[in-house]
């Protein structure tokens, strides 16, 4: 004979468990990756706000030394920063200067210290731009005039 009405809600009881567990392991795998994401995102947040430097020039005395166009740059975070030509990108006026023509006095910057940066560019008389982009894709704007 065959299954009797009980038999055949045991068997869709079964899949509906089944089903019901899959669909939770979804959720709770779903979860476990945001959750993850959300944590990463954090510590690089956290990271970033460590991570900050500002220009403190006069913006209408820019000094020169030995045909270099002298900034300086203060570590206003609360984490050391590495001063190289590979970690930080400076252009001016929208322009990059080449790794060559830039370079830094100090190899690395504590909190609240100030180093200075060497750039060798030509500049028109008038109002320019530079933008550092540091670590972690800080940047510090600053207008000056020459």
């Amino acid at each position: 004979m065959g299954f009797s009405l009980t038999g055949a809600h045991v068997i869709f009881f079964i899949a509906a468990v089944i089903a019901a567990g899959a669909v939770s392991g979804i959720f709770i795998a779903i979860t476990t990756n945001i959750s993850s994401s959300l944590s990463e995102r954090g510590s690089r947040v956290v990271e970033q706000l460590d991570t900050e430097f500002a220009v403190i020039n006069d913006p209408n005395t820019i000094p020169i030394q030995s045909s270099h166009y002298v900034f300086y740059l203060k570590n206003i975070g609360a984490k050391r920063i590495e001063t190289t030509n590979d970690t930080f990108t400076v252009f001016i006026d929208g322009n990059i200067i080449p790794k060559p023509n830039f370079y830094f006095e100090d190899a690395t910057i504590s909190p609240d210290a100030v180093t200075e940066l060497y750039a060798q560019t030509t500049l028109s008389p008038g109002d320019h731009t530079l933008r550092v982009v540091g670590p972690l894709a800080v940047e510090s704007e600053f207008v000056f005039n020459i």
